[in-house]
């Protein structure tokens, strides 16, 4: 897909008697349990995984910031899958395939925000997808004319400062200034072109689309998903 597609996580006190008694040992710590959520990282594939690399199951959801069905599986499984990568079972990737200018705007911030920011600041623009998808949506026309008459890293800051994604973005921890440079960065615009080439190629046609180890699997939401990743062993 070439570029010009996108231009679009008491201590208890205890009462002795009066006997002299030795001083107990105090109690071991049991080991804490590593929280894997907090493990975030962007990919070679260009995506950004969160949980044990080395998990027995890895799972991949190429993904629209604009798409109903992604929020809908958002909604449904953040819980789950989030209960799974904390526990070291599954590692969860998230691969951006953009389908409009809309979505290219989102998709850009998002990224913007980097590892650590990229899972909360998506599930907030999922959370609230009908609110800025429809406020860009329903401009009027004299305003959807005057936009396309900007050249695309402005078109793509008025389309954000119109959604509200501007402020959604800042609110993750991307500044407005730093937001309008990810917009404008042509290699990030590349990248995302790169990434829907590749995803065209594995044979994704649409979103949600989902890899477990490496191979499609035949479901488009939690219901049938959800036995799959069991049976792959998360």
């Amino acid at each position: 897909m070439k570029r010009r597609l996108f231009l679009a996580a008491v201590g208890a006190a205890l009462v002795g008697s009066a006997a002299i008694l030795p001083a107990a040992a105090p109690p071991t710590a049991a080991p804490q349990q590593r929280d894997w959520t907090r493990t975030v990282v962007e990919t070679p594939e260009g995506g950004f995984r969160m949980g044990n690399p080395d998990a027995a199951v890895k799972l991949v959801e190429y993904g629209s910031l604009t798409c109903p069905h992604c929020a809908d599986f958002a909604r449904s499984a953040d819980e789950q899958i989030l209960a799974r990568v904390r526990s070291g079972k599954l590692s969860f990737e998230y691969r951006s395939f953009v389908l409009n200018g809309i979505d290219l705007t989102a998709t850009l911030l998002a990224r913007c925000a980097g590892p650590s920011r990229f899972f909360p600041l998506t599930r907030r623009m999922f959370e609230t997808q009908g609110e800025w998808v429809g406020k860009i949506a329903g401009m009027p026309q004299a305003q959807k004319d005057a936009l396309k008459s900007l050249p695309g890293p402005q078109q793509l800051e008025r389309i954000a400062d119109i959604g509200g994604l501007t402020q959604l973005a800042a609110g993750a921890g991307v500044a407005p200034a730093k937001g309008r440079q990810c917009l404008a960065d042509e290699p990030g615009l590349d990248r995302l072109g790169q990434m829907a080439e590749q995803a065209e190629a594995l044979g994704v046609q649409g979103t949600p689309t989902f890899l477990i180890n490496g191979a499609m699997v035949h479901a488009h939401d939690w219901a049938e998903l959800e036995p799959l990743i069991g049976q792959a062993g998360g």
